[in-house]
């Protein structure tokens, strides 16, 4: 199974039991909770540079 780091809390979980994902810039980022993706969601910019 691959595994995903949630860019906004950085916990590392299965991307099959992530909560939500969202698109930015063509890559999809995967989430442990509804709060992180609501937060990255919010401003994107913030998050996605660190995920990498």
């Amino acid at each position: 199974m691959a595994k995903a780091k949630d860019p906004v809390c950085g916990m590392v979980i299965e991307e099959s039991d992530a909560v939500g994902t969202s698109e930015h810039e063509g890559k999809r980022y995967h989430f442990c909770s509804k709060d992180c993706k609501k937060e990255f969601d919010e401003s994107p910019e913030d998050y996605a540079d660190k995920a990498r």
